[in-house]
């Protein structure tokens, strides 16, 4: 059996947090200070802590802090800290903690280097330092900054912040391979880094951390979590719905509501009405089925209809004005793209309705619903599924085929 940590890793996703200012830069001491300073740092790393490298780096971070050629002071201050063994506590959590990982081969000596920072000007800052100091050693670096996660805005952090987050890590374990990436967990906010850990276990890719008082950086261990498939499956509609739109009516799908998807959504009220956005695990548990679903979907969706036994849109007799084209056109591509549809027939129409396009479950048939913001249809989508899991399948599927459609 293979484990956890086996095989290095050729992609490192980290978090990043501020450690490197604060307290290390901001604390460096004047030089009639430099004497108690260095005997508070960890004992293997004074001899490389002289008062000449010392005073050099507080010159580049005052240079920095009063904002004169601020991003060369950001040169300097990397330049600065490759002088230094990458485990000197003074170079911050994020280069400790890949040093760490490199050495104990956890990762490759060049694995590329993936900064998940926050949306504030030390996150940016650190960030930059970072990229400096990994780019004079040729290393493939990438930043990300994550949108709305800073701490001016509990809530904005909280709602959306972390749920960019997870979107960030799974979008870069998508591209590079489940396989190849491995997450560092070490920096940044704790609510950022239990993300973190929840999106490794998810996705099944080692998670680390290394805290400063730690001699090693520990991996968390594997953890059987249960998420449910077929619970996916059958309120992808609703995901891919929220994941375009950032807000939904809450009302829209208060009819068939499953309470295990209270998890997954967070609830905010506007003008007295309520609605619902994904919730930083619900981004989590829509990315990590979404991308099991797109590798194995074809074991799962049922047999191809010949297209001669394929069957044009049906409407029914309802008076649809300039509607009755892009409806007729809709029912048409979803007919011909998906192999096991047989026919979509319409059931319903509200001129003035404006409801989340997508497919659901409605007693034992799939149902589509298409709304342009000002009308809404309804139709029945026949297909040549047989059981209830082939028939969850063509539902993810449709949601998932939605955003080339509309």
């Amino acid at each position: 059996m293979k484990k956890w940590n086996s095989h290095p890793k050729h992609t490192l996703i980290c978090t990043v947090g501020t450690s490197l200012f604060y307290p290390n830069l901001i604390g460096l001491p004047s030089p009639e200070n430099y004497e108690p300073w260095l005997n508070k740092q960890p004992s293997q790393d004074r001899a490389y802590l002289s008062p000449e490298f010392v005073e050099m780096l507080k010159t580049n971070w005052t240079e920095f802090q009063q904002h004169s050629a601020e991003t060369i002071a950001l040169q300097e201050i990397a330049r600065s800290l490759t002088q230094l063994p990458g485990t000197t506590r003074l170079c911050g959590a994020e280069i400790n903690s890949i040093a760490d990982l490199i050495t104990r081969e956890y990762c490759t000596s060049n694995c590329k280097l993936y900064f998940c920072h926050s949306a504030t000007e030390s996150g940016r800052n650190i960030a930059n330092i970072l990229v400096h100091y990994y780019r004079r050693n040729d290393r493939a670096v990438v930043t990300h900054e994550i949108e709305d996660l800073q701490d001016d805005d509990p809530k904005r952090f909280r709602t959306k912040g972390l749920r960019n987050l997870a979107k960030t890590i799974g979008q870069i374990v998508r591209e590079s391979g489940s396989e190849f990436c491995a997450i560092n967990a070490t920096g940044g906010y704790k609510a950022q880094i239990a993300i973190a850990v929840l999106m490794g276990q998810a996705l099944g890719i080692p998670v680390y951390y290394k805290h400063e008082r730690f001699s090693e950086i520990v991996a968390f261990p594997p953890m059987p979590i249960s998420l449910d498939f077929e619970l996916w499956q059958h309120n992808s509609g609703l995901l891919e719905a929220l994941q375009r739109n950032d807000v939904l009516n809450w009302d829209d799908f208060a009819e068939d509501w499953d309470e295990k998807m209270e998890v997954m959504v967070e609830r905010v009220e506007v003008d007295g009405q309520i609605y619902i956005e994904l919730s930083p695990t619900g981004q989590i548990f829509h990315d990590t089925f979404k991308n099991r679903f797109d590798a194995s979907k074809n074991e799962y969706l049922p047999p191809p209809i010949d297209p001669p036994r394929k069957i044009k849109p049906s409407l029914t007799d309802h008076g649809w004005g300039n509607a009755r084209e892009p409806i007729l056109n809709f029912l048409q591509t979803i007919t011909d793209q998906c192999p096991y549809v047989r026919q979509c027939r319409t059931h319903y129409w509200n001129p003035d309705l404006s409801q989340a396009t997508r497919f659901r479950l409605q007693s034992e048939q799939i149902e589509g619903i298409f709304s342009n913001g000002s009308w809404t249809v309804k139709f029945y989508v026949d297909t040549s599924a047989n059981t209830s899991g082939q028939r969850a399948a063509c539902i993810a599927d449709l949601n998932q085929r939605l955003a080339n459609w509309i």
